[in-house]
């Protein structure tokens, strides 16, 4: 469920008009309701309350300081994977006793920038990674909590760039080298094995993979702890998928239940990375058409926003629904390819889609855009990055300012400067 739906003929986020707020901030612009934001984070958290947990929002679908401010201000934490990631966190007042680090590439520096940060724990992908945190950890003469990342091998039938339990993926350390890999790692003076922690993928519509690979990470905490070690936290990732077309993903209930049925009686706090589920049709992104561009071979519908602001579709080939910010009646359908101003035959939001003809200067509104949308924006032709808005009941707030060209020089200088 989610609060962007229409009021006669124009599309309404919660009680705002989409159409006021273009008009007032401009477009491309992304637009997030905090009303589905806080609706899906509660009913995330209340399908797990049989057991003690936390949720950790996977804040790299959405880095937003006013989205993650909101989740702490509901009991949330935050999954990150970078210094930068950690920065946001801690900038936005999520406590660092819910924050957990993943990735397979932490650096010293950034490795040093959690101990002093005092997060949760490390979840460690590698041995040399283990090794690493424990000779930081000891220079600084503290204890590193650090979790084992276990690769599961466990199929779990999404897009291949965004699969991460299979046995040839980057991440993770194969559950056959599992046990060595924990003796290792608790004998290292300055690590706390503390947890341990699985991640499949991303987009994942049904629940037997995750069931399938936390069986697997169960019967090893089961082994784990026959041999002495403190498991105390099981972090069993995120990946759950929501409906960008015709999917159709587990309810957040019914995904808890089958999760439990295979953990309850583990003793252990669960950690879960939600990050999709909760942001992803929670935003929209508004972009205005430029010009219709008829050819012998296509029609083409070319507006404001480009894969630079949201590219999953050149990426993954992914669907977004696209409809308009306000409807106009008798009008026909036309086939059109979206495409943006990029210098790219690969920029375009939808391909051969089924659209009312519209007109220059008329709104769009790209649906499910609340994750992996403004995250992975970039600058690419000097195109500043979009705003983001956030809309609370009838107001709404500008959460990012657009960025000027000023901004995208901002840094740089010239030979003839530096001399």
């Amino acid at each position: 469920m989610h609060h962007f739906h229409y009021r006669g003929d124009d599309l309404y986020c919660e009680d705002v008009p989409i159409a006021r707020i273009a008009s007032e901030v401009g477009t491309p612009l992304y637009v997030y309701s905090q009303a589905t934001l806080t609706r899906h984070f509660r009913v995330f958290d209340e399908a797990f309350a049989r057991v003690p947990h936390l949720v950790c929002f996977a804040m790299k679908a959405n880095a937003n300081l006013a989205v993650l401010k909101l989740f702490s201000d509901l009991g949330g934490g935050l999954d990150v994977v970078s210094g930068g990631e950690l920065y946001r966190g801690l900038k936005a007042g999520v406590p660092p006793q819910r924050i957990v680090y993943a990735g397979v590439g932490k650096s010293r520096d950034e490795i040093a920038y959690a101990l002093k940060s005092d997060i949760l724990m490390f979840n460690a992908e590698s041995a040399q990674e283990l090794q690493l945190i424990n000779e930081v950890a000891a220079g600084t003469g503290v204890r590193a909590r650090v979790a084992l990342r276990v690769n599961p091998d466990v199929d779990p039938r999404t897009h291949p760039y965004i699969a991460t339990g299979l046995r040839q993926s980057k991440f993770g350390i194969d559950i056959g080298q599992a046990l060595d890999e924990y003796e290792a790692a608790r004998a290292l003076p300055s690590l706390e094995v503390v947890g341990i922690h699985q991640h499949i993928g991303s987009q994942i519509t049904d629940v037997r993979p995750f069931v399938d690979a936390l069986e697997r990470t169960a019967a090893l905490v089961r082994t784990l702890r026959e041999r002495g070690a403190g498991i105390r936290y099981l972090d069993v990732g995120g990946g759950l998928g929501i409906t960008y077309k015709d999917e159709e993903p587990p309810l957040p209930a019914d995904f808890a239940r089958a999760l439990i049925g295979v953990i309850r009686d583990l003793d252990a706090t669960v950690i879960l990375e939600p990050g999709r589920v909760l942001v992803g049709n929670a935003g929209i992104l508004v972009t205005r058409v430029l010009y219709t561009k008829p050819t012998p071979a296509k029609n083409f519908l070319v507006v404001d926003a480009g894969m630079n602001d949201l590219i999953r579709p050149s990426l993954y080939g992914s669907y977004h629904a696209i409809q308009p910010v306000r409807k106009v009646s008798g009008r026909p359908e036309v086939t059109v390819d979206v495409v943006g101003p990029i210098c790219e035959s690969g920029d375009f939001l939808a391909k051969d889609r089924d659209l009312p003809r519209c007109e220059p200067g008329e709104l769009l509104a790209v649906m499910s855009a609340g994750a992996y949308a403004f995250t992975m924006a970039s600058n690419y032709n000097a195109r500043p990055r979009a705003a983001e808005v956030m809309v609370g009941g009838n107001r709404y707030s500008v959460v990012r300012e657009r960025e000027t060209f000023e901004d995208l020089v901002r840094g740089e200088r010239t030979l003839d400067e530096l001399a």
